[in-house]
C-alpha cells in the first residue's frame, strides 16, 4: 500500500470508491496518448478503479481537503534504477499547482524510496501543459522522436503519428535542485 502526502494532496492506491471521479476525467481524455484509456460508463470506471487498485505504481491523486480524486500519476519500472513516469489530470483542476505538487512528490518517492537513478517522461509535441510541467520539475528535454507513435487515426483511418519529446532527470540533478530550493 502506497501513500504519499503533500500539503494539499494524498497520492495513494486507487479504491473502488474512486470510480465516479475516475469517470469524470477518463471519459474525456485531454490528449491523444490517453485515448485508449477512455471509458464510457460508470461501470467501466468501477472496473478500471478495481484494476488500478492492484497496481502499486498507478496512484490516485486525492485532494486532502475533500477526498476528491483529481487525477493520477504513474511510474513504470524500466531498468533496475530507471522509471518512466506520467500523469493525467481532471482539466477542471488545472492551474492550481496540483500537477507540480503531485509529480514532485512522486519523484521524491521514486528517488528516495525506490532508489531510482533516472526518471523520464514522453510528452507529445502538442501537449504544452505536460511540457511545462516537465520543465517546472527540472527535467531536461533530451530529444524529439519524429512520428514516434500513433494513438489515434486520421479521418481516413490511417494512423496519426505524433512527434514525441523525451524529458529526463537524474537523482543527482533532483537532489541539487531540492537543495537550491531550500
Amino acid at each position: 500500500m502506497t501513500k504519499i502526502t503533500t500539503e494539499r494532496l494524498i497520492l495513494r492506491n486507487f479504491q473502488e470508491k474512486d470510480a465516479e471521479d475516475l469517470f469524470d476525467y477518463l471519459s474525456k481524455p485531454s490528449v491523444n496518448c490517453f485515448s485508449k484509456e477512455k471509458i464510457n460508463t460508470l461501470e467501466e470506471a468501477l472496473s478500471e478503479a478495481k484494476k488500478r487498485s492492484n497496481d502499486a505504481f498507478q496512484l490516485a491523486i486525492e485532494l486532502s481537503q475533500d477526498n476528491k480524486v483529481i487525477g493520477h500519476v504513474f511510474a513504470d519500472f524500466k531498468k533496475p534504477d530507471t522509471y518512466a513516469v506520467g500523469w493525467q489530470f481532471n482539466e477542471n483542476y488545472g492551474g492550481k499547482g496540483y500537477a507540480t505538487e503531485a509529480a514532485s512528490a512522486l519523484f521524491t518517492y521514486l528517488f528516495d524510496q525506490k532508489e531510482a537513478r533516472r526518471i523520464y517522461a514522453y510528452v507529445e509535441d502538442d501537449n504544452f501543459p505536460s511540457q511545462k510541467l516537465c520543465e517546472r520539475l527540472g527535467m531536461r528535454k533530451e530529444g524529439c522522436f519524429q512520428e514516434f507513435i500513433s494513438f489515434v487515426n486520421h479521418a481516413d483511418g490511417t494512423p496519426k503519428y505524433e512527434n514525441t519529446y523525451q524529458y529526463a532527470i537524474l537523482k543527482k540533478e533532483w537532489a541539487l535542485q531540492q537543495r537550491n530550493q531550500d
